[in-house]
C-alpha cells in the first residue's frame, strides 16, 4: 500500500550483502538557480515513516550536510530533488522524487552527537563547496577547531543539519536477464485528485 516498507527491506538486504559496500549510498540530484542539474553521492541516514510521521507529510528519507554547501544553496532555491539507489549485485535500483526540507535543530543535534569527534570538528572546520587555497588550509582550520573545543563538547554548527525528502514518487526496479525488468512505481494519490493526501497509487511500468 505504501513504498517505505518495501524500500526498507531492499535497503537492509543491500547493507547486509557481502558484495555491496555502503548500501545506504545514494545519488542526490538538485537543480541550481540557473536551472542546471547537479548530482553527488551522499549517505542515507534514516527513513521516517508510519503513523507518527503522517501528519504534515513528514514521512521521508533523511540525510545530513552543510547547509551552506552547493547542495544546500540549490535546495534553498529549489527544494525539488531526486534520489537514486543502485545496487548492482542485486540488480536493483530505486528512484525517488520529492521535496526536501530541513529537519528540526533538535533532530539534527541528536544525530550530530552520535558522530565521532573528528567528524564533528570537521563540520566546523570545512567551508564546504567554497574555494580553498590548498589542503593545508583545511588542516589548519581543523587544528584551530581542536584547540577551540579542547576539553569541551563539540556543539552543533548553525550551518549544519539534516534534510528530509518527502517523496511524491518512488520507483522500484528489479533487473532481469531477459530484459523484462520489473518496474513498480508509487505516486501520491493527491496528485490525481484524491482527498487522502497520505494514500499512494501503485502502478506497474513496462521496462
Amino acid at each position: 500500500a505504501e513504498p517505505f516498507s518495501l524500500f526498507v527491506k531492499w535497503l537492509e538486504a543491500a547493507i547486509q550483502h557481502a558484495d555491496i559496500r555502503d548500501g545506504n549510498a545514494m545519488c542526490l540530484s538538485t537543480v541550481d538557480k540557473d536551472g542546471l542539474p547537479h548530482s553527488r553521492m551522499v549517505l542515507l541516514k534514516d527513513v521516517e515513516y508510519g503513523e507518527d510521521n503522517l501528519q504534515d507529510n513528514k514521512e521521508g528519507f533523511v540525510f545530513y550536510t552543510n547547509y551552506d554547501s552547493a547542495k544546500g544553496a540549490d535546495i534553498a532555491e529549489n527544494p525539488a530533488i531526486a534520489l537514486n539507489f543502485w545496487w548492482p549485485p542485486m540488480h536493483r535500483q530505486v528512484r525517488i522524487e520529492g521535496r526536501a526540507s530541513k529537519l528540526s535543530p533538535e533532530k539534527s543535534k541528536k544525530y550530530f552527537d552520535t558522530r565521532d569527534r573528528a567528524s564533528r570538528l570537521g563540520a566546523w572546520a570545512s567551508p564546504q563547496s567554497n574555494q580553498i587555497h590548498g589542503y593545508d588550509e583545511l588542516i589548519s582550520g581543523f587544528k584551530k577547531m581542536e584547540e577551540k573545543f579542547d576539553g569541551k563538547e563539540v556543539p552543533l554548527p548553525p550551518h549544519w543539519g539534516g534534510y528530509i525528502v518527502n517523496p511524491t514518487q518512488v520507483e522500484f526496479w528489479q533487473g532481469s536477464r531477459s530484459r523484462l525488468h520489473m518496474r513498480i512505481i508509487y505516486s501520491r494519490s493527491a496528485l490525481g485528485g484524491s482527498k487522502d493526501t497520505h494514500a499512494w497509487d501503485k502502478r506497474m511500468l513496462a521496462p
